[in-house]
């Protein structure tokens, strides 16, 4: 009999307190995920000790929505950084709006180790001419000259998982380095962390930041169980990640292969046997395929993983309407059900805890449709 589907949260400022925490874990919550994109391990120290107080007074209570075998504490899967692209440092957030021009700028967090590029774009004259509101996104300086290897990029720029959509226009100087002068075709919200996309482009950048190692460093005194590398792309990555896992002494950590690029998809079936799960990962997958293509991709991979009895997990979206509403939709309600029955062993929840306005609500809602789906499925 397939054991019960495995239900993750995501830690964040709406749920890291150890009351929220204990909620989380009564409705059912097996285990827990930190985004390290926005932060550490370290910096995040607080947070776990709330989540191993929440934990603890659950079981003494004997109030464990689940069981997480007969170890002290819960499941902890830190999200690395990996070689995915993300927006650096930006002084504050911003919203685009439709036809408003963007610097893609390299990043100098990156670069020298310095504060990040101040959006004054002095020495653009073009810039000059648009006043002081000029918006500079940080990305990371390797990728610029991908952009006009061949003259000029005509792809697409997708950023914040594609809801903000850039086309870029030409190659301007930015003091010493170059900068890519964009068009935001779609506007939207900016800020410092968020995905940014570049269709059509191969580019290679390390499995692991100086960040990643950090964090790796001190995964086993966090108690961390399980470490999920995003835009794995071959079978090097994840043994990359295992043999800096095997140095730190943290070899029984389970490793998690995030899927979310074309390399990764094409090369899934040798991805196997190096990693103990799967994982769908929606949000830069739909940015990497048409989305209507994204549904049969997913039962392609579910069916792939069923084949090679490989775990799989779905994640992303899931019940994106609860953040902002006590109530789900009926298509994502359905979207579990279909995660459930193609054979998933986990699904996760991501904004909906960390930085939803019902994190409770949304667990609940979430191994409540898992549970009855299992039910369906016995008979």
């Amino acid at each position: 009999m397939k054991p019960h589907t495995k239900i993750y949260g995501t830690i964040g400022p709406a749920c890291c307190d150890t009351d929220t925490l204990v909620r989380l874990f009564e409705s059912g919550m097996t285990g827990i995920r930190i985004n390290l994109s926005h932060t550490s391990l370290r910096d995040a120290d607080e947070w776990f000790t709330h989540i191993r107080l929440a934990y603890q007074r659950c079981r003494q209570e004997g109030r464990t929505g689940e069981r997480n075998g007969e170890g002290a504490g819960p499941e902890i899967l830190m999200d690395l950084r990996g070689p995915e692209l993300r927006i650096g440092r930006m002084p504050e957030s911003c919203l685009l709006r439709a036809g408003q021009t963007v610097y893609l700028t390299a990043d100098e967090d990156r670069t020298k180790g310095g504060p990040a590029v101040p959006c004054d774009m002095n020495t653009a004259a073009d810039a000059q001419e648009e006043g002081s509101g000029v918006v500079c996104i940080p990305v990371p300086p390797e990728l610029l000259p991908y952009l006009w290897q061949n003259g000029r990029y005509d792809g697409e720029i997708l950023v914040n998982d594609g809801t903000v959509l850039l086309r870029m226009e030409e190659k301007i100087r930015f003091r010493h380095l170059y900068a890519a002068k964009c068009t935001a075709l779609r506007g939207g919200e900016v800020k410092s962390g968020k995905s940014i996309a570049f269709p059509g482009i191969s580019y290679r950048l390390p499995t692991l930041t100086e960040s990643d190692m950090a964090n790796i460093r001190l995964a086993a005194e966090y108690g961390v169980t399980g470490v999920m590398l995003p835009f794995v792309r071959d079978r090097e990555d994840l043994l990359s990640l295992k043999r800096t896992l095997r140095q730190e002494g943290a070899e029984t950590i389970r490793i998690f292969a995030k899927i979310e690029n074309l390399q990764g998809l094409e090369r899934l079936p040798e991805l196997m046997e190096d990693c103990d799960e799967v994982v769908i990962a929606r949000g830069d997958l739909g940015n990497a395929v048409p989305l209507f293509r994204l549904p049969v991709i997913q039962a392609q991979i579910a069916s792939l993983c069923r084949e090679r009895e490989k775990p799989f997990m779905v994640v992303t979206q899931m019940l994106a309407s609860m953040e902002k509403s006590a109530v789900p939709t009926r298509a994502e309600v359905s979207d579990i059900f279909r995660a459930v029955s193609e054979g998933a062993a986990s699904v996760m929840l991501t904004g909906e805890t960390a930085a939803g306005n019902w994190p409770v609500e949304a667990m609940t809602c979430m191994v409540n449709t898992v549970r009855e789906a299992e039910r369906f499925l016995k008979h």
